[in-house]
């Protein structure tokens, strides 16, 4: 786009021709030549003057303007472009020249008695800019700047609400394994990642993928796509099965080794459809569609279940189950099945565990019956020996203990004496025999705790803070935290353990207090509570804030 004049017809349909090309409005492509001879306007009459141009969008005639505005004269910073009241004195009159005006607050100037006024803004036309072969070759980069800005501001506002749903287009070229792909008015990325295995592609092949994500760059594409996001298998069973299109079956949750195997968990909401014959379709049909997409993937589907154990039993399918453990101080749960079928449920690599545990969010522990087993006496086991050391019990009334639920000394200290009066030959002597014994054990071990504590450094503010046990004060003052202060200072997950996601895969924190079953929640509790003692922190803001009554509610309530 070689510019030789400013004022040339051409530039109106050089405007017209690069949005035609570009698919945006002339208008952008007129603003964005003002802004380019503007700058080379301010090459020659100074980079400091406020040049403005203006195209006449008819002619095509350019306007090239001097504008200085009035500020008082502490504010003067840029002479070229201010001036004050008494330096614009010569020019407030009415000029002979129509280009040449002055304004305030938008409108003309029409009454010149006095001096100008602060704000005032007096513009003035000057001679117009004979581009040179650098010049042009200047602002010519400066247009194409701010059409490609434009291009990518409209393809943004094109796409931004595709995001989540599948799209067709055409492979333009590969750049270092990744595919640019032409998606009709925008370029799409899928990067190498989010290929599903070894697929290839060539120039003009088709292709569908998700559309992971729209966002703004700064270059490069903006639409980025995948094959292998679990909700592009959602999405092609969407468009596959139309009980799924009319939302008479729900996708609860999808599951996804690219390339290799799925599992997908699907539920009805009428009782006359089964929702995994559904998605299979007749023969095959449906299923197998949307198996060709994904290059052969092998999908599971799974019937969803409101009850964990039952869904969890199905999503493990095709191996069989013997029975799932809950343990509600456990963040795992525990499935055993036979031993037999312990490589099928565990699978090639752990692909079938792990699938599971990713459809059901649960942490998945596989035990062959043999195993648990071996287990639970290692478990009867220690705690008979436990009940033997520390109560002085014979070997069969500990496991007696054990057999009827017992697992540690608080449980027998603590629990109402019925329950002990309930085992067989147990009678009220024994029962206190028991407890006291247990109670005894205890008291010394915490005895014990404390001076250990203490001999650590831990302060009396931290000992005596309500909910927190000996034992417990020994393990934080092990770990440096003595004082009530250092307690208000930790987060809950220091203290009740949490997860972490490193380089994508999840990696255990163990807590402090987590050997002593402190839950997330607790551990939130109790530094709050640390903090508001502190005064860290106004116990009024924790208070839930109470929802003002709409009118409509009142007259509702008035009326009722």
């Amino acid at each position: 786009m070689a510019i030789t004049s400013a004022n040339q017809l051409e530039l109106l349909q050089t405007a017209e021709a690069v949005a035609r090309e570009k698919m945006i409005e002339p208008e952008l492509v007129i603003e964005a030549m003002e802004d380019s001879l503007a700058r080379a306007a301010k090459s020659r009459y100074g980079a400091e003057m406020d040049i403005r141009v203006k195209i006449d969008r008819k002619t095509g005639n350019a306007t090239f303007t001097r504008v200085r505005t009035v500020v008082d004269e502490e504010e003067v910073e840029n002479y070229q472009a201010q001036f004050t009241p008494q330096q614009a004195k010569p020019y407030f009159e009415k000029s002979r020249d129509p280009a040449s005006f002055w304004t305030r607050e938008g409108e003309k100037v029409e009454e010149f008695a006095g001096l100008p006024l602060v704000g005032d803004v007096f513009q003035e036309q000057v001679p117009p800019v004979e581009l040179g072969r650098i010049a042009a070759q200047s602002a010519k980069q400066v247009i194409l700047q701010r059409v490609r800005e434009a291009e990518r501001d409209r393809q943004y506002e094109e796409f931004k609400d595709r995001a989540g749903t599948i799209i067709n287009g055409v492979v333009k070229r590969e750049e270092y394994g990744n595919i640019i792909v032409d998606v009709g008015r925008g370029e799409a990325i899928l990067r190498r990642n989010e290929k599903i295995g070894r697929e290839s592609y060539r120039p003009n092949d088709r292709i569908r993928a998700y559309v992971k994500d729209v966002r703004r760059e700064a270059r490069g594409p903006q639409i980025f796509l995948s094959r292998t996001d679990p909700q592009f298998m959602a999405e092609l069973f969407k468009m596959e099965v139309p009980e799924i299109y009319d939302g008479v079956i729900d996708i609860k949750a999808v599951a996804r080794d690219p390339g290799s195997r799925a599992k997908i968990a699907v539920i009805s909401y009428d009782n006359s459809i089964d929702p995994v014959g559904a998605c299979v379709g007749m023969r095959g049909s449906r299923v197998q569609a949307v198996v060709g997409e994904l290059q052969g993937e092998k999908i599971d589907i799974i019937p969803w279940n409101d009850d964990q154990a039952t869904f969890l039993v199905n999503a493990l399918q095709p191996a069989e189950v013997t029975k799932v453990v809950f343990d509600e101080d456990s963040t795992s749960i525990e499935v055993v099945v036979p031993d037999e079928q312990l490589s099928l449920a565990i699978g090639r690599r752990g692909q079938n565990v792990r699938l599971a545990s990713q459809l059901t969010g649960l942490d998945i522990d596989i035990l062959t019956e043999e195993e648990e087993s071996k287990r639970r006496q290692a478990e009867f086991n220690e705690r008979t020996q436990l009940f033997m050391n520390k109560l002085d019990l014979d070997e069969f009334f500990a496991q007696l203990l054990v057999a009827e639920g017992f697992t540690n000394l608080e449980e027998v200290a603590y629990v109402d004496q019925d329950e002990l009066l309930s085992i067989e030959g147990v009678d009220e002597d024994t029962a206190d025999e028991l407890q006291a014994r247990a109670r005894d054990v205890l008291e010394a071990a915490n005895r014990a705790a404390l001076e250990n504590a203490r001999a650590l450094g831990a302060e009396d503010s931290l000992i005596e803070f309500e909910g927190l046990t000996p034992q417990m004060v020994e393990a934080l003052a092990k770990d440096g935290v003595k004082t009530l202060e250092d307690f208000a200072t930790c987060a809950d997950w220091e203290l009740a353990g949490g997860w972490t996601t490193v380089d994508g895969q999840r990696v255990k924190d163990d807590g402090l207090l987590e050997p002593f079953d402190v839950s997330l929640e607790e551990a939130q509790t109790m530094i709050m509570t640390a903090r508001v003692m502190l005064g860290w922190v106004d116990p009024t803001e924790l208070e839930p804030k109470e929802e003002p009554e709409t009118e409509g509610e009142t007259s509702a309530e008035a009326g009722a």
